[in-house]
């Protein structure tokens, strides 16, 4: 019988705790050569049919590169270690998540250098905690501390686990937040690492286009919008956008008449919905515009924008952050 079967996923609640391994190293000495076994801590989580191992720092947190094993590894090479994890592990876990609920409501509260007291409690036990430098990033941003908040970006930038599905909140208003404070250069490369790892989606695409706007560099901002009206057709504020950047005459002359064509295609769209609206009256909910997930903020201009009010210095879009 295989250990699949010896151990079937579906009898069991998924594994998810503390493990360990153990290495044996030699050493040599100056009277021969010793023998040392060397233990390492890991937390250990089954997601589906795959599990998920992190190591754990020096503060007994879990922090490092994550690595995937499968059940026969974890069967044959690690130690489970619960009460270790019951005792050290979990409220050191918790407390590191209490401090950075803190910060981030002092942050919230426009308490900024309290909260960035607080996250720079929460990095001195994990470096690499993703929340926390997000949330000292954007503390920065909001006091236009634009070289704290480089380096905070630089860090981000080569962690993995920030451009992840849990932290796309944060992800897209670091990015928005990067592009308001003139770094675009950083927004874009940021933005480049989030294609690399976790592909485009319509708000990704929109806020490159936003941040190639900002370069003048129309060619690409239309490439963009057009990556997220093709991903999402029903995308409102890139038809705006559109309708905006036609206006202006901003559009490049060899891409007028396609962009044309996609704003007049979504308002044909949109006309017959609402005769269809009229015709059945309110006894029928039409399905709206898809929504971006609950999660992801992007900036929408304005129903009737102009230079001023929706990309001008001032950025006076920032109540219209969609979440």
């Amino acid at each position: 019988m295989g250990v699949q079967e010896a151990v079937s996923q579906e009898e069991r609640d998924p594994i998810k705790g503390i493990f360990s391994t153990q290495e044996v190293k030699e050493i040599e000495t100056g009277t021969g050569v010793r023998k040392s076994v060397q233990k390492t801590f890991w937390f250990v989580d089954e997601q589906g049919d795959r599990i998920e191992v992190q190591p754990l720092n020096a503060n007994y947190i879990p922090a490092g590169k994550k690595r995937f094993i499968t059940l026969e590894d974890l069967i044959a090479r690690f130690q489970p270690e619960p009460e270790f994890y019951v005792t050290t592990v979990f409220p050191k876990m918790q407390e590191l998540a209490e401090t950075i609920d803190r910060a981030d409501t002092h942050r919230s509260n426009g308490e900024n250098f309290t909260a960035e007291f607080e996250y720079g409690n929460a990095l001195q036990v994990d470096e690499e905690n993703v929340r926390a430098n997000f949330g000292l990033g954007l503390t920065y941003l909001d006091r236009g501390e634009t070289s704290k908040a480089n380096n905070i970006f630089e860090r981000l930038v080569k962690l993995d686990a920030a451009f992840e599905q849990q932290h796309k909140h944060l992800f897209n208003e670091f990015g928005i937040s990067l592009r308001k404070n003139k770094m675009t250069k950083q927004s874009l490369e940021y933005y480049d690492r989030a294609l690399e790892l976790a592909g485009g989606d319509e708000n990704l695409y929109y806020n490159i286009a936003r941040a190639y706007f900002e370069k003048k560099d129309y060619a690409r901002c239309v490439d963009f919008l057009m990556k997220s009206i093709n991903t999402n057709p029903k995308f409102d504020v890139v038809l705006k956008f559109f309708d905006w950047l036609l206006e202006k005459n901003l559009v490049p002359n060899e891409r007028v008449s396609e962009v044309r064509t996609v704003v007049r295609t979504a308002q044909i769209a949109s006309n017959r919905t609402q005769q269809v609206t009229d015709a059945v009256g309110d006894g029928l909910t039409l399905e709206g515009s898809p929504s971006a997930g609950g999660e992801p903020s992007l900036e929408e201009p304005s129903a009737s924008p102009s230079a001023d009010d929706v990309f001008g210095a001032d950025d006076d879009d920032d109540g219209l952050l969609l979440e």
